[in-house]
């Protein structure tokens, strides 16, 4: 042992060295609280950049996990309704680790608890909590948490969620205090990424707009003109299916028209009760009708099958006048894409009215053309009465005074025979008209309106509504008398699945190319018996051969009977 006196000269020498370790600790926290700043400056830049929503989002998860050195980061976006997640962005798990996962989480345990009570949560052990019950399977395990609200204007926009701080360590209030500032920051991009993304949303209506007016004032055809309004309304709300239907007059139906996009052809030319359908359910409504899933909505009728890998839908009518609407445009997008909220079905609505305009314009255009049309047979029956027949009439008068002067009888007779074809040629005239001054259209329902009921009427015998699918123009191209054997035709097989197919399911194919009609009829049922009575069978193969086409009958893959009858659209 030294002397007291040495003693008392190490005493100073290690309260020096107690200091200097101490003002090292606290230039190393000022270094490390500086360096913190500037990634939370650089952090706050880094994503007050961005103006594309998704990759805003992104970043901000980015950079929460960089700040606070967590391990596992996500980003919840609360939905419409307060109470769930729309959306998940994640930092730290790998593509392959969401897929053994799973769905992403729609906001129960921990993170519901965060929505419900939208204030800063800081915990040392997730499973410690009254709210948290535990993980999906291949999670990867996770303790350590802090989360932190998003809001933009007030209103909660998400949550920031942070786990497993690096090195074992626990979440401090210096963790907190940062994920807040940068959540502050985040809501104001997210609101600048929102507004930005308004504005273009905007312009591309504005864009479209004009080309559907551009569409209408050079008389282009009612079809295409909805064609490209279904296309253009598909773009720009990122739609897999559009798809625009139209009353079915006198039948309460609507008929898909127009489908573009996933699976149209599924969709094209099917006829639509106005329950049991999005589209028949904002037809009968006269307003917007969305869905959140189209192919597990209760509303909505399973079959046909026709909305496979398609999720979120919106159902907006085209026109409410006082006459109703004029139809429906359909947009769904497939699974797991987000829904169609209100600031997109607003421009919709506008742009649905486009296609009411359209269809207005081709109304009018066609009254004006059968208006011309008209009044040129009336100038033509008119000419043929006024000067035709006239001029005939005297020519005939003519021929039987010369006809008293011919002494040879053969020419005689010859005068004759002219002067009968001449009368005959003048009640020809006169029967044409006729024809030209009376109106074309006697009131009748069309093919498609009668096959329509045809159906409604056996769906109550049958127990099940039969879906129905119908192509080209029926109603142009298929005379009546042909049209007849086809309703009678449609009858007896539905008639036939009532009474010995014992099915559940039938599906109705009516189409026409101009030069061949064509029904379908297709159950589930029990197929036709060896042996049985083939009474009706026969009177259908006799009515196809008689207007020289044919009746072909089938088993479905399933089991079932798929029977079709075909026949030349006009008569030779």
């Amino acid at each position: 042992m030294g002397s007291p006196e040495e003693a008392r000269g190490r005493l100073p020498q290690l309260r020096l060295d107690e200091l200097l370790e101490e003002l090292q600790a606290r230039l190393d926290a000022a270094r490390g609280t500086r360096d913190r700043v500037h990634s939370l400056l650089e952090a706050v830049l880094s994503v007050g950049r961005e103006l594309d929503l998704e990759q805003a989002l992104h970043s901000i998860v980015e950079a929460a996990a960089s700040l606070v050195d967590a391990e596992y980061a996500a980003l919840g976006v609360i939905g419409p309704d307060g109470r769930r997640l729309s959306a998940f962005h994640t930092v730290g798990v790998s593509a392959e680790q969401i897929a053994e996962i799973g769905p992403y989480p729609e906001g129960h345990g921990i993170l519901g608890e965060l929505i419900r009570h939208p204030e800063p949560l800081r915990l040392a052990k997730i499973s410690e909590h009254p709210a948290s019950y535990g993980f999906p399977a291949h999670h990867p395990p996770m303790n350590t948490f802090l989360g932190v609200p998003i809001r933009v204007r007030d209103h909660v926009f998400g949550n920031l969620y942070l786990t497993e701080k690096r090195g074992g360590a626990q979440f401090d209030e210096e963790d907190v205090s940062v994920t807040q500032t940068l959540a502050v920051a985040a809501g104001v991009a997210i609101d600048n990424a929102r507004l930005y993304e308004e504005s273009r949303l905007r312009e591309r209506w504005l864009r479209a707009n004009a080309e559907i007016t551009h569409s209408l004032m050079s008389g282009r055809d009612r079809t295409e003109v909805l064609a490209l309004i279904a296309e253009r309304a598909g773009e720009i709300t990122g739609s897999a299916l559009t798809a625009v239907a139209l009353p079915m007059q006198d039948t309460g139906s609507l008929v898909v028209e127009i489908a573009v996009g996933m699976d149209a052809e599924a969709h094209r030319g099917l006829v639509l009760p106005l329950q049991n359908s999005l589209m028949g359910l904002a037809f009968s409504g006269a307003s917007p009708v969305s869905s959140a899933d189209v192919g597990g909505d209760e509303r909505i009728s399973p079959e046909p099958p026709r909305f496979e890998g398609l999720g979120p839908a919106v159902a907006v009518p085209i026109g409410t006048g006082p006459a109703g609407p004029r139809g429906v445009v359909l947009l769904a997008r497939k699974i797991g894409q987000p829904a169609f909220t209100a600031t997109e079905t607003d421009p919709l609505k506008a742009f649905a009215g486009q296609a009411a305009l359209a269809m207005e314009l081709a109304e009018r255009r066609e009254e004006a053309e059968e208006v011309a049309v008209l009044k040129d047979r009336d100038r033509i029956a008119r000419d043929l009465h006024d000067l035709a027949i006239q001029r005939l009439f005297a020519t005939g008068m003519t021929l039987q005074s010369a006809g008293r002067f011919i002494e040879h009888e053969e020419a005689a007779e010859r005068v004759v025979r002219a002067v009968d074809d001449l009368d005959e040629t003048i009640k020809i005239i006169r029967s044409t008209i006729f024809g030209l001054r009376t109106r074309e259209g006697t009131g009748e329902a069309g093919l498609r309106a009668r096959a329509v009921r045809v159906v409604g009427q056996a769906a109550a015998v049958l127990g099940f509504a039969p879906s129905v699918r119908m192509e080209g123009l029926l109603d142009t191209d298929v005379p009546k008398d042909i049209a007849d054997h086809v309703v009678a035709v449609l009858s007896e097989a539905l008639t036939n699945i009532a009474r010995h197919a014992h099915a559940n399911r039938a599906d109705v194919l009516l189409a026409t190319d101009g030069r061949q009609v064509r029904l379908s009829v297709t159950d589930n049922g029990a197929g036709i018996p060896a042996g049985g009575r083939r009474s009706g069978l026969r009177n259908m193969a006799e009515r196809a051969e008689q207007l020289g086409g044919r009746l072909e009958l089938g088993s479905p893959q399933g089991g079932g009977t798929a029977l079709t009858w075909r026949v030349p659209a006009r008569k030779e």
